[in-house]
């Protein structure tokens, strides 16, 4: 391949319209996303470790959702959609929010505030949170005569950080009075998307709303992230070629040694097809070399406020049981380490059966990444210990 046939990697690209409108490589998950939004539930919550596609999938809902047919031509929804209906979006990031409430607050202010210009909401002082979201909602549904789609991404970011501090309760105080405007609004409602990592069902999302979906475990969402061995060859064998080039190894050998470092996870007894780690694999495709890249990007950073004594216990969880209502029902707060290690992405399913499943560390990268975390902490431990 010569350079310039080199094709663009979206490397830190979260927005599918600088993807699409850009040139850069995309692998197609737009049957999927069509599928969700026309025989799925109406109200759905996705869990995926960081850093692998959930704001490039809620992206991409947002501008079918739109309407916006010319960013996906060519794509396999085109065989699929005839109408592109445009519905009004609601769009939250609560990665940019913060960790304490004054953030939390000043961020969710400041989205309201745009909502409310798009869609001339009449805007009265002193109103709550709660209040302006449900005006939006209802302005933007009498102004386009369409219900409106709702998307959250990141919604446990604040809460993640907040943890174990004193500005928690705070934090989901808020949650619990905005989101809970969600159920309350269903007639105006076409389709509620929230994404996220660790589950705290002490909040609205779960508890007030109670009609919420957990899609995590679903057998046909379980490459809605994430990409597979199929998906590979048929999107990335000119780099594969260029990889192995360059490694002076065999194209198998090139696939093997991708294989076992960002491979290995499964999100469903059902599908346990292989996905792999997309933020490394496309890290690794584009620089031409096999390195740590998930660590590296901040995924250790929260183990130490859902694990204790961590060091001590990485054996424990090369192959780990857990009950399966524990892994698929239960808050992250009370769930047990294993539960954290799973939905974060140091674990991953490695069997089931009818009481439970058997999780383990999924790769290479991942066993590195917590190899070199517990070994400064080890060393400081006394001998006995």
């Amino acid at each position: 391949m010569a350079n310039s046939d080199i094709r663009k990697f979206p490397v830190g690209i979260q927005s599918f319209t600088e993807i699409r409108e850009q040139g850069y490589l995309y692998v197609d998950k737009t049957d999927i996303v069509w599928n969700l939004v026309k025989n799925g539930k109406k109200y759905n919550y996705l869990s995926r470790p960081r850093r692998f596609g959930k704001s490039v999938l809620v992206d991409t809902l947002q501008a079918y959702l739109e309407g916006r047919r010319q960013l996906f031509e060519g794509l396999r929804i085109m065989q699929m959609e005839r109408e592109w209906t445009s519905h009004p979006v609601v769009r939250l990031d609560m990665s940019s929010a913060g960790a304490e409430p004054e953030s939390i607050r000043a961020y969710l202010d400041d989205a309201f505030h745009q909502y409310e210009k798009k869609y001339n909401v009449e805007v009265r002082q002193l109103t709550s949170l709660a209040v302006r979201l449900k005006n939006i909602i209802a302005t933007a549904y009498e102004n386009t005569g369409q219900r409106v789609a709702v998307l959250v991404d990141e919604y446990d970011s604040p809460l993640q950080h907040s943890w174990h501090s004193p500005h928690h309760e705070a934090c989901t105080n808020i949650y619990r009075e905005v989101f809970a405007v969600l159920k309350m609004m269903d007639a105006q409602l076409y389709f509620v998307f929230i994404t996220g990592i660790t589950k705290f069902t002490q909040i609205s999302l779960f508890s007030v709303l109670n009609n919420l979906s957990n899609i995590s475990f679903d057998q046909q969402y379980a490459t809605i992230c994430g990409i597979t061995d199929k998906e590979i060859k048929e999107n990335f064998m000119p780099e594969i070629e260029l990889m192995a080039e360059t490694g002076n190894w065999t194209i198998d050998e090139t696939m093997d040694k991708l294989k076992g470092y960002y491979d290995g996870y499964h999100f469903c007894a059902e599908n346990m097809v292989d996905i792999y780690n997309p933020f490394s694999l496309i890290n690794a495709l584009c620089d031409r070399r096999l390195r740590n890249y998930w660590a590296a990007s901040g995924a250790t950073s929260l183990i130490s406020k859902f694990v204790d004594d961590f060091e001590i216990r990485l054996a424990d969880f090369e192959k780990c049981e857990i009950m399966r209502n524990t892994l698929e029902t239960s808050d992250v707060t009370g769930g047990g380490p294993e539960l954290f290690l799973y939905q974060s992405g140091y674990l991953t399913i490695k069997s089931c059966d009818e009481f439970g499943y058997i999780l383990g560390i999924p790769n290479t990268e991942v066993r590195q990444a917590l190899n070199e975390m517990v070994l400064p902490a080890l060393t400081m431990r006394k001998e006995g210990d």
